[in-house]
């Protein structure tokens, strides 16, 4: 039977854009926290109800946004004079840069009002009410207009729906509209000054208003308190989101809801898998360091330093296993860890190279201008923060008097009881010094260069130029910039699509040198048992495009990957290059 299951893994969701009392249509796995409300200022501070939701439409395999975002309230916060544009959290977790924006900022209100969003102990959010309006299909009508996309194909199973918390707030007395994420990113630039001012609710009932149940888009659910101040880490990681995940046909009795991994690994491959430690404070005289047991082997992040109530980042670079599996990390330390355990999978990279092509291959009534692209993610740039310590000398003079005594002199009368000498300072210099932290900021991006090229072998190749039906070679270079101490793997896997298939069906599994170059493996069809690939010999003239995803850079902040694509010029095809030969007379 054909229907429309909406699972809702979200804490505290949004609410619908038109008025109605439409029949829900899915089952909600929600929860939330909050609680108490510090007191403000009139240069700091955040009214009840003065609130929002950002909506963003994702790729439901990578996460990545693939719509605007756009920002639903029951206000109308046109005094907002600082905000920072329209950025999804999976556009921040993918590398974008947190901008300041001066220019107006632009808000929809819907039909029918939204639900409470940020939960307080003097007035809670409902969660029951919350759930009926984003089971309404007319509610899911209604964000696909304001977003711009067809309903059916937004709830077609490609997609999924990602939901934030946003706040308007007077902060330094300026009128201000962040999302959690977008308040975690802002209080690392501005040192803590968000935290300071207004934890309450930027590091608590903001982010917590929003949280996944179980794990989901690559992002996992939320274990930890719901009551309790938050770090900039755990937010950017974790938490002030909720995510609607839609399916077309499904059988209630065959439905298994796996646990998602918190981590992808390749095989064979250097990662890096990070936790975030805390409490109390760090430094070389009080190291802390962070245990991460994996497949049976300690690997230690060692001498990670943070300053009173700060936070680090801690991660290990470890190698993959060569068969795929699923792994279960632990972690541990002497301080507070943001996670205990960590689940990865890990995953072959298949090669998945066409058939032997030969030369009577049809034309399966190919389109040029289908072929646009894998549609692979890209990642190329990330930032992190890493605390360090200096020590600040402070040399004082420690007294240490002394009694000299020089004995009685020859004027001295017989039996003198009187003591000559003097007091000396034999004291020391000695350093009182401290150790200051200081945050150094890290980042990377990856790219790369393709060069596609005939197969020397091509008989009447030319430069670029060559017929369909020979061989192309590839060549690839990954390379990365980084800023602050490298913490970095190179590119280590690329995969190559081509036209024919429409950038997708078929592809090939480049070899590694080991040095970030790539090219083709040898192609078993090949006479002279070279790296190529066939082009189809039915390929139409003009330019042959071939794309390279490249993957497998890992940072602290997450794995780095680029495309890059090159092309070749098809002009003709190899029965050009037949002849027949004259009959010899005798």
């Amino acid at each position: 039977m054909k229907r429309l299951v909406i699972f809702l893994c979200v804490c505290i969701l949004l609410v619908t854009l038109f008025p109605s009392n439409a029949e829900a249509v899915g089952e909600g796995n929600i929860d939330h926290g909050g609680g108490s409300w510090g007191d403000g200022t009139d240069q700091n501070k955040w009214e009840m109800f003065d609130e929002g939701i950002r909506a963003t439409v994702i790729d439901a395999v990578t996460g990545d946004p693939v719509s605007v975002s756009v920002d639903l309230t029951n206000k109308k916060p046109n005094d907002i004079k600082v905000h920072f544009g329209k950025v999804s959290k999976s556009a921040y977790r993918n590398g974008a840069e947190l901008s300041v924006s001066l220019s107006n900022y632009e808000y929809l209100n819907p039909g029918l009002k939204l639900p409470k969003i940020i939960n307080t102990n003097s007035y809670p959010a409902k969660i029951e009410d919350i759930k009926s309006y984003f089971t309404d299909e007319q509610v899911l009508r209604g964000i696909a207009g304001y977003i711009g996309m067809d309903f059916d194909v937004m709830i077609g199973g490609q997609y999924k729906l990602l939901i934030e918390p946003v706040a308007y707030v007077t902060f330094q007395g300026i009128r201000t509209a962040f999302t959690a994420t977008e308040a975690a990113l802002y209080d690392a630039k501005i040192n803590g000054l968000l935290r300071k001012k207004m934890k309450s609710l930027s590091h608590k009932n903001l982010p917590l208003a929003l949280f996944l149940e179980r794990d989901e888009g690559g992002y996992t659910a939320w274990t930890g308190s719901k009551t309790e101040l938050v770090s900039d880490d755990q937010i950017f990681s974790t938490l002030g989101l909720g995510i609607v995940r839609f399916t077309g046909e499904i059988q209630e009795e065959t439905h298994v809801d796996l646990e998602a991994p918190d981590y992808v690994y390749r095989t064979d491959t250097y990662v890096i898998t990070t936790a975030t430690v805390s409490g109390g404070k760090s430094d070389p005289s009080n190291r802390v360091s962070v245990c991460f047991h994996i497949l049976g082997q300690d690997y230690w992040a060692t001498n990670v330093y943070y300053p009173e109530d700060g936070q680090q980042l801690a991660w290990v670079c470890w190698k993959t296993p060569s068969m795929p599996q699923r792994v279960e990390i632990t972690v541990s330390s002497s301080r507070t860890v943001s996670r205990t355990k960590i689940t990865a999978d890990i995953v072959c990279l298949e090669d998945n190279p066409p058939p032997n092509p030969v030369a009577d291959d049809p034309n399966p009534g190919w389109n040029r201008s289908l072929a646009v692209t894998s549609g692979m993610p890209e990642r190329t740039s990330a930032s992190w923060t890493l605390w360090k310590c200096s020590w600040h000398a402070n040399w004082k003079w420690v007294e240490n008097w002394q009694w000299v005594d020089t004995g009685h002199t020859a004027s001295c009368k017989r039996n003198c009881k009187k003591k000559h000498g003097y007091w000396e300072d034999q004291g020391w210099w000695q350093d009182f010094g401290w150790w200051e932290h200081y945050l150094e900021y890290c980042s990377a991006s990856v790219y790369g260069t393709m060069n596609l090229s005939p197969d020397e072998t091509s008989p009447t190749a030319n430069g670029d130029v060559t017929k369909s039906g020979y061989g192309v070679k590839v060549y690839v270079q990954g390379r990365q910039n980084y800023s602050g101490t490298p913490y970095m793997t190179g590119v280590q896997n690329a995969i190559t699509y081509f036209p024919e298939f429409y950038y997708g069906t078929y592809w090939r599994l480049l070899d590694h040198d080991g040095s970030g170059n790539f090219t083709f493996k040898p192609n078993p069809y090949s006479t002279y048992g070279n790296r190529v690939h066939f082009t189809p010999i039915w390929m139409p003239d003009g330019a042959y495009v071939a794309e390279t995803w490249m993957l497998d850079m890992w940072t602290p902040a997450g794995m780095l990957c680029c495309k890059v694509r090159d092309s070749v010029t098809i002009n003709g095809n190899l029965w050009d290059d037949w002849h027949v030969a004259p009959v010899n007379p005798d």
